[in-house]
């Protein structure tokens, strides 16, 4: 049988995972992306990013100025299509997030709603509850709103295709979070440089369901092999594959405190600064003058904290290659 693969995140599952689940449509469940596997057989529900539920919600402004629609299908970053329940009614659309099993999504059940109206081109305009950037080295450039450009475009991709279901030349697709601004301070957001509103975000479509379990699981993939590269996010995903071509590259968020790497294992911990340096040291940014890591890695990349930061994560994992990357994929720092 061919090996079955997470489409999410292409990890290669390993038969004895498979055969210890009881559920008889866990491969459906697993090619669908919405489903993880743990090593004890147990699935786990992936929920739908603040990016995912947006598209949705914008997608189904736009057909319910034809009819109402109480589902919408969306693509996702990932290639995976889902089909999310709104409530479209005369233009106006209401989504919202669901959380999946991650037990500290502090997004879910939040209203993502949108409006459209009919015009001669497409235009999303972002209002109320949706944060704006107020720092450098975050999602969006400085004064922007806070949507990544990765959801952004699964917006307007979202967007284009509710139109050409339509048939309608254009719309113009108002974009809130009725919530926003009061759901915001319960986030990092206030810390990190976003103001007034939370993040639209995903970089797949997918929140992972981060919890104890899919911990556990995490940990025994990385202990079992003998060439792992570690990473904090997608975007390490993606390069520590191309920089790091023999090595297995496992995702493992921000829960850098599971990691047990030895010295019989060659290992690398490979990701973008923010998440590493801040686990090594909390307190990184003290003293610096700014608001986040990525700030402080575009204004001062030769700051004595980052260095002090890195050795600190060395003494956490004496056996580990570290690996700090630009956005772009760029090494920033690397410390055998």
């Amino acid at each position: 049988m061919p090996a079955i693969v997470d489409p999410v995140t292409g990890f290669e599952i390993p038969d004895a995972w498979i055969k210890q689940c009881t559920d008889q449509d866990v491969l459906d469940k697993i090619r669908s992306g919405r489903w993880v596997l743990l090593a004890d057989g147990r699935l786990l529900r992936r929920g739908l990013t603040t990016g995912t539920t947006a598209a949705a919600a914008c997608k189904g402004a736009v057909l319910s100025l034809l009819q109402p629609r109480d589902y919408v299908e969306v693509p996702t970053p990932a290639g995976i299509r889902v089909s999310m329940p709104v409530k479209a009614r005369e233009g106006s659309c209401t989504a919202v997030k669901d959380g999946g099993d991650h037990q500290f999504d502090v997004t879910h059940g939040t209203e993502i709603v949108a409006s459209a109206r009919r015009f001669e081109e497409t235009k999303l305009a972002i209002g109320k509850g949706i944060g704006m950037i107020s720092a450098s080295g975050l999602c969006a450039p400085r004064g922007k709103p806070a949507i990544s450009q990765s959801a952004r475009q699964q917006i307007l991709e979202a967007i284009g295709e509710g139109l050409e279901e339509t048939g309608l030349k254009g719309a113009r697709v108002d974009l809130s979070v009725p919530c926003g601004e009061d759901l915001a301070t319960k986030t990092l957001n206030p810390k990190l440089g976003v103001i007034g509103g939370i993040s639209i975000l995903g970089s797949t479509g997918f929140v992972e369901p981060w919890n104890e379990h899919l911990g556990e699981s995490r940990s025994c993939e990385i202990k079992a092999l003998k060439k792992v590269v570690v990473t904090t996010g997608r975007t390490g995903l993606k390069f520590s594959r191309i920089l790091f071509p023999d090595h297995k590259a496992v995702l493992i968020g921000s829960k850098l405190d599971l990691l047990e790497l030895d010295d019989g294992q060659e290992s690398v911990l490979c990701g973008l600064p923010a998440l590493i340096l801040k686990w090594s040291w909390p307190d990184v940014l003290e003293g610096t003058g700014c608001g986040t890591v990525a700030e402080l890695v575009e204004r001062s990349p030769g700051h004595e904290n980052i260095s002090l930061a890195l050795k600190r994560a060395k003494d956490k994992l004496p056996f580990t290659r570290i690996v700090l990357l630009h956005k772009d994929g760029r090494v920033f720092r690397d410390l055998p």
